[in-house]
């Protein structure tokens, strides 16, 4: 059964306040989406962990877009980077993003955009 398909975009200043922002208003982004059994804490750490990567890559600007289908969510985190901005690429996902219990998959690419950092959540996890 397919569930969802609908997806979000948020935009934030890469500064130290961004993880925090980000996290809170994806939280309120997802919360219409009815999954009454998504880990709130996992979700909550996976965006604020994305985004503090994609802050320390540098880049004048982050955006987080979240998705979701077959009660799974995305969460990517994007530094926008124009010419001169920081060093070209990103590290690794954060281990503690990876190691959520919630989180089935997680992963990175460059491409002419920038650096983006992403997870996927399940949203109806098993007790």
């Amino acid at each position: 059964m397919v569930t969802g398909r609908r997806a979000r975009v948020l935009a934030f200043r890469a500064d130290r306040w961004a993880p925090r922002k980000a996290a809170g208003q994806a939280a309120l982004a997802v919360a219409p989406w009815d999954y009454p059994r998504l880990d709130e804490h996992d979700f909550l750490k996976a965006v604020h962990g994305l985004v503090e990567a994609a802050v320390a890559a540098g880049g004048k600007r982050v955006s987080v877009h979240l998705a979701d289908q077959d009660a799974k969510i995305l969460v990517l985190a994007l530094s926008h980077r124009t010419d001169g901005d920081g060093d070209g690429g990103g590290g690794p996902v954060p281990t503690e993003v990876a190691l959520l219990r919630t989180v089935g998959a997680c992963g990175t690419h460059t491409d002419h955009d920038g650096h983006a950092w992403w997870a996927l959540l399940d949203a109806e996890p098993q007790p």
